[in-house]
């Protein structure tokens, strides 16, 4: 029997998968790409009696896909937390949806899993700079003040690796690492291990942030910032965590962080204030190639002649 394994590159897929893979195990073909390669589902040639697990990617942006998948009489289980459209209604097709913006995919699944790998969760939830989930559960789970760095620290820095224009600008595709953390059934033990494999993650992250300093402020007013980086590989694989540190640092505003493009226009990641953690969502869906979830979402390719008009809408949305 055939399976597919379909997941978002970021933090919230890789570990959503990892709590699902060391529970059930299965040799399932991966289907993943950057963060924001999102359209994955029409990669399965589905099959009469295969199973099809989706993990972190808008039903809403693979709904044609969908319905193809299970058309051909494959079993579905879609778990997700970005805006998920009409949800078809089929008997093969098994969701957990849930788009508040206090969840995410991973805290779903352990939530689906009864806590079984409670701290993969934890993990995620940071890296999606979802901190209330994230510290919620640390509770459940008595960690301790450095047990939570730790986790929080790795979250970033997976959620870091996901981002780029392409699978080239990344430091390791997300499939290749969703296969080495699975040997660890708990992220500290990863973290204790000083394993390689930690250390370059968080050594990554830590070189591409120090660039930012270079970023250049193209718009500010009482409801935001935006910001502007330039075409560089390391631009397009910080910008979205920066945009994360951003939103944590001025609680009340809206940011987008705007990274030029080889072809021209720019690729965009927006984060909603934190304390009022809606309509990044709304704003890049009226963009053509715009998407994500109420507090956090992106442009892949906002055109230069429509800058002015994202700017506009901006400020509508967030004001």
């Amino acid at each position: 029997m055939p399976h597919f394994d379909v997941f978002n590159g970021d933090a919230d897929g890789i570990c959503a998968l990892l709590q699902l893979r060391l529970a059930q195990p299965r040799d399932a073909e991966l289907i993943t790409g950057v963060k924001r390669d999102i359209k994955l589902l029409s990669q399965v040639k589905g099959q009469a009696d295969s199973l099809v697990t989706v993990l972190d990617i808008s039903m809403d942006k693979n709904h044609d896909a969908l319905l193809a998948v299970l058309a051909d009489g494959a079993q579905v289980f879609y778990c997700d937390h970005h805006f998920a459209g009409d949800m078809p209604q089929h008997a093969n097709l098994e969701t957990l949806i849930n788009t508040a913006p206090d969840t995410c995919t991973s805290l779903l699944i352990n939530q689906y899993l009864n806590g079984a790998y409670a701290n993969w969760a934890i993990v995620a939830a940071y890296g999606d700079n979802i901190l209330t989930g994230a510290e919620a559960l640390a509770d459940q789970q008595g960690l301790s003040q450095t047990q939570r760095e730790t986790l929080k620290a790795l979250g970033i820095a997976i959620n870091y690796n996901g981002y780029g224009a392409s699978l080239a600008d990344l430091h390791i595709t997300p499939a290749e690492l969703f296969k080495r953390l699975l040997a660890y059934p708990d992220p500290l033990e990863f973290a204790e291990s000083k394993n390689s494999l930690y250390q370059t993650l968080l050594a990554n992250y830590q070189a591409d942030l120090d660039k930012v300093k270079t970023a250049q402020l193209v718009h500010e007013s009482p409801t935001g910032r935006i910001y502007q980086l330039p075409n560089q590989a390391w631009a397009r694989r910080i910008s979205g965590v920066w945009g994360n540190d951003l939103a944590n640092e001025r609680q009340n505003l809206a940011h987008a962080v705007l990274t030029d493009l080889d072809q021209g226009g720019y690729l965009v990641s927006v984060r909603a204030p934190k304390n009022n953690p809606l309509g990044a969502d709304e704003l890049c869906r009226q963009f053509a190639t715009g998407g994500g979830r109420k507090a956090a979402a992106g442009i892949n390719n906002l055109p230069n002649d429509e800058l002015q008009r994202f700017i506009t809408t901006f400020e509508q949305t967030f004001s």
